[in-house]
């Protein structure tokens, strides 16, 4: 299950997403609204955020359990949460992302209802991940247009993944532009105590499947602050596509920070068997439930990546290209 807030000011709207997928089905709901003043009250429609400790414990609320998705659920932080680099993005002079973000992992306890069935959220299973980002994002209606780019994109490179270990979390985030050139790395091992300690310049091999750019798993070779190897090995569990109801990426049914008018609602359910949406799968980012293991631990988290189009270190060509 992923849920998402976002407020945006520029905008004047504010709104929230809730996407949970039971075996081949996902479902999915969206709120939105006018934000009428800034606020600290973090809510839309039946969907409501309550602060209870700040960084560590919070409460998400979605009453619509009778459009598909609803629950009633705690955050608590397992480890502190650690403060990403700044990420910025830009197509020739022109700003096109600027945001700060934090990451942190911990578990969830509650209920959560899927399309009828009531599931119980026990935190010693229900491990997760939470980030929090601010800044200028590019959502909500295009821009004008202005000036053609020179160097038209040829491709998307991304990977976050944060896990949950029993002694320490790892955050890792990366962002490579075609030809391989790092945009964006940010790669740290958080402790208890608060310590973060820098794990260098990732090399990082993915593999896929044959066919595909549908990854399976991971191999993440960092390096701790001593110098010493610290190897990741990351398993995917399944994945459900950010693009496909949760409003990233393109998504053509909703996309964040869009105005719909006033009290605005909609559900969708997905069958990811139809080729209609199994086929919009790999133009997007997907988020894999991920098995992990690091320095003799079991960990458990987020496999988030996306390989679009031309990616010289994979051996992508173009947007055709496929894993052998």
């Amino acid at each position: 299950m992923i849920t998402g807030f976002g407020v945006y000011p520029h905008l004047g709207v504010v709104d929230a997403f809730a996407l949970a997928r039971r075996g081949d089905v996902a479902y999915s709901v969206k709120f939105s609204d006018a934000l009428e003043a800034r606020s600290l009250q973090q809510c839309v429609g039946p969907y409501r955020i309550e602060i209870v400790e700040p960084l560590q414990r919070l409460r998400v609320i979605c009453d619509a359990a009778d459009l598909g998705v609803g629950f009633d659920l705690t955050w608590e932080g397992s480890f502190p949460a650690v403060l990403e680099q700044s990420h910025l993005m830009l197509s020739g002079p022109r700003v096109t992302l600027d945001a700060n973000r934090f990451a942190q992992v911990g578990t969830w306890s509650g209920q959560l209802v899927v399309d009828g069935t009531e599931v119980d959220v026990d935190p010693d299973v229900w491990v997760g991940t939470r980030d929090r980002s601010w800044g200028i994002r590019p959502v909500g209606e295009a821009v004008p247009a202005g000036r053609p780019s020179d160097d038209p994109n040829e491709g998307l490179w991304w990977l976050y993944v944060p896990l949950r270990f029993d002694d320490f979390a790892i955050v890792i985030i990366v962002q490579e532009s075609p030809d391989g050139y790092r945009t964006l790395n940010d790669a740290t091992r958080v402790f208890p105590d608060g310590r973060v300690e820098q794990l260098g310049w990732p090399r990082i091999e993915i593999q896929y499947t044959s066919g595909t750019r549908m990854p399976v798993g991971a191999r993440l070779h960092c390096t701790t602050a001593r110098g010493e190897p610290l190897v990741v090995d990351v398993e995917s569990l399944g994945g459900i596509p950010l693009h496909v109801g949760a409003g990233y990426g393109g998504d053509p049914d909703w996309t964040h920070g869009t105005w719909h008018g006033r009290n605005w609602s909609r559900a969708d359910r997905y069958d990811m068997t139809d080729p209609a949406h199994a086929g919009r799968a790999v133009w997007g980012v997907v988020d894999h439930p991920a098995r992990a293991t690091c320095d003799g631990q079991v960990g458990w988290g987020l496999f988030e990546h996306a390989s679009i189009g031309r990616h010289d270190p994979s051996g992508f060509a173009d947007f055709g290209s496929v894993a052998p």
